[in-house]
């Protein structure tokens, strides 16, 4: 059975992804046998129907486009805006980045989605992607999960962070569910937050261009920004261990790995973390960080 990881940064760290990927294709002995990459995800900035995270990819769309289909990597367009309305759906920026990415290359590509309205226009205007529904829609009843799960348009569903060692309940689902569920590993977000789906909300409110103040963060932590070690003490944090003892045993095959706000650094670490043998991540490291080539930060 293959674990397959579903990356950050797809215009945020596309430099990172040229020095990395070859790395991952040549020198498989340093990476797990079982481990694979589902796919890269995100969405570049001025993108109104993006959501999640605010956009900051800066990278030119032709030039990703090129690099995943060289190396067979299956992209997701984070279209993750909650408050999409029909008005939204001519943008020309947005538009033009499903006529690029709708078959690009061997393998599907998909987007990540909230809003019904514009899963109903992609689906008729760009019928060669498939659909991930967004962790953003803050599914944190378990009943509400499954019942996103059985939808057929989905092909994976991101939980909420909350529900990932509701093991009784997960482990029950019917294998065909099973193979849906993308879990979200390293979350930092505070487990009792009580705002997320307010946070998600002001992201989508800036990417479409709304004046509107910063959400405030009601963890007591926030100066802290994302650390991954705060990430690794959180109750749904989901561990290579984890993975391996009981996610894997149990059925389940798709893990998201967060980042696409942080920086190129920290994001290498979640690979050599979750992909890399322990005995190999220095090499990897080494490889990566003696690029000439890379401005890693």
């Amino acid at each position: 059975m293959k674990i397959y990881y579903h990356l950050p940064g797809l215009f945020e760290f596309c430099e990172l992804y040229k020095v990395f990927l070859p790395l991952f294709k040549e020198r498989r002995e340093y990476f797990y046998d079982d481990c694979e990459i589902g796919s890269i995800y995100g969405a570049p900035a001025d993108c109104i129907w993006g959501g999640g995270r605010t956009g900051f990819g800066e990278e030119d769309p032709e030039d990703v486009a090129a690099l995943m289909r060289e190396y067979g990597i299956s992209t997701r367009l984070t279209f993750s805006n909650s408050l999409i309305t029909k008005d939204h759906l001519s943008d020309k920026k947005c538009n033009s980045l499903c006529t690029l990415f709708e078959n690009n290359g061997r393998v599907s590509n998909g987007v990540i989605i909230y809003s019904d309205i514009l899963l109903e226009h992609i689906k008729k205007n760009y019928p060669g992607f498939y659909f991930v529904s967004s962790t953003t829609k803050v599914l944190t009843e378990f009943k509400a999960f499954e019942e996103e799960l059985k939808r057929e348009e989905f092909r994976y569903v991101v939980p909420d962070f909350r529900l990932n060692r509701r093991f009784a309940e997960l482990m029950a689902l019917p294998e065909k569910l099973k193979q849906k569920v993308e879990f979200l590993c390293n979350e930092c977000c505070r487990f009792d937050c009580y705002d997320r789906k307010n946070c998600y909300e002001n992201v989508s409110r800036k990417c479409l261009g709304e004046e509107c103040e910063d959400h405030v963060c009601v963890s007591p932590f926030a100066e802290r920004g994302y650390r991954f070690s705060d990430a690794m003490k959180n109750p749904g944090f989901i561990g290579i261990n984890d993975i391996r003892d009981i996610y894997m045993p149990g059925g389940f095959r798709h893990f998201k790995i967060e980042g696409r706000s942080l920086g190129s650094a920290v994001v290498l670490e979640f690979m050599l973390y979750y992909m890399t043998k322990p005995e190999y991540q220095l090499k990897v490291r080494e490889e990566i960080y003696l690029d000439s080539s890379l401005d890693l930060f």
